[in-house]
């Protein structure tokens, strides 16, 4: 859980660090702002994605279901700074499928907490994994991480590409092909 007032506090000695005079006008309401912000951006800490992949329907389709460029935001864990970008999901139903805004919803559970681009792929191919038992997943996310192109290195518009590979998407590359063909499209 969020807890407001640590944050405004740990805001004020930020701020008192860098030099700053806490009691100007624009900083006054500035700790205020920062964990409102805060915890709307790790509002997944204390969710799960059971609660969107749980409803399901029957489906007697096996073939792939695709959702891509879902657009997420985050923050990374280390710096504390946004990486951001684009989450490509497939899975190969075995009897059931999900709704197709329970897979975006399924990514902000991982993107709104402090992370990492390389653990979020897995977490969300795992989830899908656990809770709709498909065939197989695969995810691919593409991000820019603020980390590395605003600061230390300073290479704007590098991109990060990661992919998770489950069940069928491991064994047959076939499948993976036509993933990769169809986020493409």
């Amino acid at each position: 859980m969020i807890n407001r007032e640590k944050i405004e506090a740990a805001t004020t000695l930020m701020l008192e660090g860098m030099g700053e005079d806490c009691n100007r006008e624009g900083l006054v309401e500035t700790p205020k702002r920062i964990a409102k912000m805060y915890e709307e951006l790790f509002s997944g800490m204390d969710k799960t994605p059971e609660k969107y992949l749980s409803k399901t329907f029957k489906s007697e389709g096996t073939e792939m279901v695709v959702e891509k460029d879902i657009v997420f935001y985050s923050m990374c864990e280390h710096h504390f700074m946004p990486f951001y970008g684009k989450v490509h999901i497939a899975y190969i139903p075995d009897g059931k499928v999900v709704g197709l805004s329970k897979l975006a919803r399924t990514v902000e559970v991982f993107a709104r907490r402090p992370q990492i681009q390389e653990q979020m792929t897995g977490q969300i191919a795992d989830a899908l994994m656990e809770y709709l038992a498909p065939k197989g997943a695969v995810v691919m996310i593409t991000a820019e991480h603020l980390c590395m192109t605003m600061r230390g290195v300073k290479k704007p518009g590098s991109q990060t590409v990661t992919i998770a590979r489950r069940g069928e998407f491991v064994q047959d590359n076939q499948q993976l092909e036509m993933f990769f063909t169809m986020v493409k499209s």
